[in-house]
């Protein structure tokens, strides 16, 4: 891909002043030069929209108070808007969603894909002008060394797979402090996260690690879903078992309030020949372990490695070079120059949601194994 085209013009729906996603998704659409930032609906508060569109360089007239209206407007304009990123809390994830499709435009949304599943699936139902693309951001895809395991699993690296294990495990939400009185009240209230709490935030995303790097489909799982602070209204620790087509087994772990992990993501992947192990927090080592034999350090970029990467071995990458990938790909579809193969879609956000519900029904019922599809 040239470095030297014009960039997609990019909208941006929440994401206004003091809002950590919103920060990082335009960090990471200006890492590679293929987006430029021209309008906005930053906050429904009038004054924060202004202040924030302004201080990030927006014309005054493409800063919005209203997503149905920035939709229309920039859909409207020949210079408008070719991409939109949707960084709201969930609730508000469907409705910016279905309006900018709707106005042929593109969409990138940050996960899960909404509150419900209901939302969800009447998002899927909509047909796109002009054939606009969507692009769910599950962050952890775009880590070269993801791609990689993903790579070696699919060609038999690992022989058949028996076991994996996933976990995304923090604290910050260990006490009920101010934390859930700020910016990110939301994840505690029900009625704007969605009906999970840990599992919704972070849960998806090592579900989606899981079935990202296996390529296996999940088809049940069992699940006990705790809330340890008293008075938290959603989960914040889950304990789920996983059964994989095919006879592989899985377990994943997501919590918010595993005291010393600050944002802890790993994935283990067993097969009948070898295996993997991966850290979100050293991103940059992939552990590849065939047995009878010394295990192996595969370095992003190194020997042995797929060659994906910003700089050469040794220079680290991290979340935002991986967020940022998920950009760059995405230009190249939008463009016609590259397949849309590793990249998360409107279908894993409606999984995501699947997995969500399951784990809550067999909560509820002591446990007890639930369909994912159901």
């Amino acid at each position: 891909m040239s470095d030297f085209k014009r960039p997609l013009r990019l909208g941006m729906v929440g994401g206004g002043a003091g809002a950590f996603i919103g920060y990082v998704h335009r960090v990471a659409a200006r890492l590679d030069g293929q987006y430029e930032l021209v309008a906005g609906a930053l906050s429904s508060r009038p004054e924060v929209a202004r202040e924030s569109g302004l201080a990030l360089g927006l014309a005054e007239d493409r800063i919005y108070t209203e997503f149905k209206q920035m939709a229309e407007a920039e859909a409207a304009r020949p210079d408008g808007i070719e991409v939109v990123a949707i960084v709201t809390p969930n609730h508000m994830h469907t409705g910016p969603a279905r309006a900018f499709l709707e106005a042929g435009i593109h969409v990138i949304c940050d996960k899960p894909l909404a509150a419900t599943l209901e939302d969800a699936e009447a998002l899927a139902s909509v047909t796109p002008k002009g054939g606009a693309r969507f692009l769910l951001t599950h962050t952890y895809t775009g880590y070269p060394l993801i791609r990689l395991a993903r790579e070696m699993v699919a060609r038999g690296d690992l022989g058949k797979i028996r076991m994996v294990q996933a976990e995304y495990a923090q604290d910050w939400l260990t006490e009920a402090t101010e934390a859930e009185q700020n910016g990110t009240a939301w994840r505690a209230d029900p009625a704007k996260s969605g009906a999970g709490g840990a599992i919704a935030d972070i849960g998806t995303h090592a579900y989606n690690l899981a079935r990202f790097v296996s390529g296996l489909q999940v088809t049940s799982l069992s699940a006990d879903l705790d809330a340890f602070v008293p008075g938290r209204r959603v989960d914040d620790n889950a304990n789920i078992m996983l059964r994989f087509e095919g006879g592989a087994k899985g377990m994943l772990w997501a919590s918010q309030v595993a005291v010393g992990h600050e944002n802890s993501v790993r994935l283990r992947i067993y097969g009948d020949k070898g295996s993997l192990d991966w850290q979100q927090e050293n991103p940059n080592q992939l552990h590849f372990s065939q047995f009878g034999a010394p295990t192996q350090i595969i370095t992003r970029n190194g020997a042995g490695s797929n060659g994906i990467g910003r700089v050469p071995s040794g220079h680290p990458e991290g979340y935002l070079e991986a967020f940022a990938t998920l950009y760059q790909d995405f230009a190249g579809v939008l463009r016609g120059e590259e397949p849309a193969a590793t990249l998360p879609t409107l279908a894993d956000g409606i999984e995501g949601l699947r997995f969500i519900m399951a784990a809550i029904r067999s909560s509820d019922a002591d446990g007890r194994w639930q369909p994912i599809n159901q």
